[in-house]
């Protein structure tokens, strides 16, 4: 039985992913941050345990229960979970560039490590991270986050050259607008830490604010469900040769059609108009 570890299981991609890949006879270790949530997906009769990436503890412990079940082998991780902290560059704090690195990048990195010796000793071994769209472009009022896949984007493309010719792959899926949690799960890390009364951008902010507090009830035109994340992940899982990269969305295609053809310019115009 093929095994995979997959964080951010508690809702949205990761909770999708768990199920579709149990369904397909995996053997999924679904991790959560909170243990209650674990608690909720052992009773739905998937494996389940915390796994924090802002904790390092949490990380290695996460790893020996894994590796514990499985006999110290292990065939994929699917690096997930991550949070936005929605605000303008210029009023992001450096705890709040920290905080989010610590989560979306360091834990990605820290967890990544620790078990690339069980998939080198093996011969064998998929890495998939879930970036975004905004992996590969930016968007205002997204700095933050933005700033944190691009640094995924840059790191994996160096580990999958690294990697070649062990047996070991490394791979990007950039889902896009997909129907999540995410904005909702934005708001205490927003509240937190940006002044957006005392920003020079505060008429901008007031304008704003109707978007993270009281989204519209319809979709995002190109939004798809988690579903279709996890139809590329299993590609990128059980081909015998995957790609290096898995769009997901009409934007991130375009997005990376764009990113490749036009001037750095006239690509800011498009973004910035939406």
């Amino acid at each position: 039985m093929r095994s995979i570890l997959i964080t951010g299981c508690s809702s949205g991609i990761g909770y999708d992913a768990a199920h579709a890949l149990k369904a397909r006879g995996w053997r999924v270790f679904a991790t959560c941050r909170q243990p209650a949530d674990c608690d909720r997906l052992i009773a739905e009769g998937l494996e389940s345990f915390p796994l924090d990436y802002a904790s390092e503890d949490s990380i290695a412990a996460a790893v020996a229960e894994t590796l514990s079940r499985t006999g110290g082998r292990l065939d994929a991780l699917f690096n997930n979970g991550a949070f936005a902290c929605p605000g303008a560059v210029e009023d992001l704090p450096r705890g709040a560039l920290r905080e989010i690195f610590e989560t979306n990048f360091f834990g990605y990195h820290d967890l990544t490590r620790r078990l690339i010796p069980t998939f080198r000793a093996q011969g064998h071994g998929r890495i998939v991270q879930c970036s975004s769209v905004l992996g590969l472009v930016g968007a205002k009022w997204r700095g933050a986050y933005v700033s944190t896949k691009f640094a995924l984007e840059g790191l994996t493309d160096v580990m999958r050259l690294e990697m070649d010719g062990t047996g070991i792959d490394l791979i990007l899926i950039e889902p896009g607008p997909i129907g999540t949690r995410i904005r909702e799960n934005a708001i205490p890390h927003f509240e937190k830490w940006i002044d957006w009364e005392n920003s020079a951008r505060r008429e901008e902010y007031a304008a704003l604010l109707h978007r993270l507090y009281k989204p519209d009830q319809k979709k995002d035109r190109w939004e798809l469900p988690p579903s279709a994340v996890t139809e590329k992940l299993i590609h990128a899982l059980e081909s015998p040769r995957p790609r290096a990269r898995y769009y997901v969305t009409v934007p991130t295609y375009l997005s990376g059609i764009l990113k490749r053809l036009l001037p750095t310019r006239l690509l800011d115009r498009i973004v910035a108009k939406g």
